[in-house]
């Protein structure tokens, strides 16, 4: 491998040596992990899945060499999402305008609510020497009828985000935007995220929502689907009910009693709860999923769509807003 990394640097640069030694990687070529450059690849999401996907049987020796590399994937695929998913949470942490005193006037909003009451500036009836104390011609002036205040933020969050993510076989790709994703919704200060994994068993993963190569690294990919018990688990953590958000990642092939699963779903739109079931998306993108029990969620009062990150993010922000 060591050989046929350099001539590949002689005969074609290191750029497409990186990117033969991705494609080795994806074809079951394990030992050319440790031959890529972490400063030259090119971050993708197809290649940080196959890296994962080594890492989980490797022993700790091997994985230590293997973190510069994942932690520069991680690293640039969550810079470019945070990118595009800045602009949908913008406004969700910031005070909300209000016409009680007590925090400090929002200037701003304050002029464009009183815009009715600007008039000409009456002219001074001051000596008019060169000090000044005349009104420049034209000048007009707002009444602030109608002052309008920021609110003081609050030091809790206000909403509850709690990712229920599928990481049974097959679920690689989305577990990967699910993690990155909500690393970057846990960086919000008025959202408290939570990340929950479920294949048969349940596994709070929330104390490494700000570290997504953390997150990657704990989460083990395989086993069955109990969506139920991932729900029921979420029930668990709400405590305002009509503030708590939960999206729910799965290609929905309940391997469990579809009842329990409806039953739960139920439970938590009954309670206040705002649902979400993101369908989950293969290598091409294209949604895969099992629509007839989204059909039965969706009737329980789960809305399921084909979501990218993008999407979640702005339904994030309207009802958080």
């Amino acid at each position: 491998m060591r050989e046929w990394s350099e001539e590949l640097t002689a005969l074609f640069g290191p750029g497409i040596r990186e990117e033969v030694l991705a494609a080795a990687v994806a074809h079951g070529r394990g030992d050319a992990l440790e031959a890529i450059d972490p400063g030259a690849v090119r971050p993708s999401v197809d290649l940080l899945r196959t890296v994962l996907e080594h890492a989980g049987g490797l022993p700790e020796a091997r994985l230590a060499a293997l973190r510069p590399l994942v932690r520069r994937l991680v690293d640039e695929l969550s810079r470019e999402l945070a990118t595009r998913l800045r602009p949908a949470l913008t406004g969700i942490s910031v005070p909300r305008p209000s016409r009680r005193p007590g925090g400090g006037l929002d200037l701003h909003r304050t002029i464009r609510a009183n815009l009715a009451t600007a008039r000409p500036a009456a002219p001074s009836t001051g000596s008019g020497t060169a000090t000044g104390t005349g009104t420049e011609p034209g000048r007009m002036v707002i009444v602030p009828e109608r002052p309008v205040f920021r609110t003081r933020a609050k030091q809790a969050s206000d909403w509850r985000m709690i990712l229920v993510v599928d990481v049974s076989g097959s679920m690689e790709s989305s577990t990967v935007w699910a993690a990155l994703t909500a690393s970057i919704l846990a960086g919000v200060p008025s959202l408290s995220t939570h990340f929950v994994a479920f294949s048969t068993e349940v596994v709070d993963l929330t104390e490494r929502v700000t570290d997504p190569l953390g997150l990657l690294l704990e989460v083990r990919i395989g086993g069955g689907t109990h969506i139920a018990a991932g729900l029921k688990y979420a029930r668990e953590l709400v405590t305002v009910p009509s503030r708590t958000l939960i999206a729910v990642v799965s290609d929905f092939e309940e391997g469990g009693p579809v009842g329990g699963l409806l039953a739960q779903t139920r439970a938590l739109v009954d309670s206040g709860c705002h649902l979400l079931g993101c369908a989950a998306l293969d290598d091409t993108g294209t949604a895969r999923y099992s629509k007839a029990i989204a059909s039965q969620l969706v009737a329980a009062g789960m809305p399921v769509a084909a979501l990218s990150p993008l999407e979640l993010a702005r339904w994030v922000g309207e009802k958080v807003r």
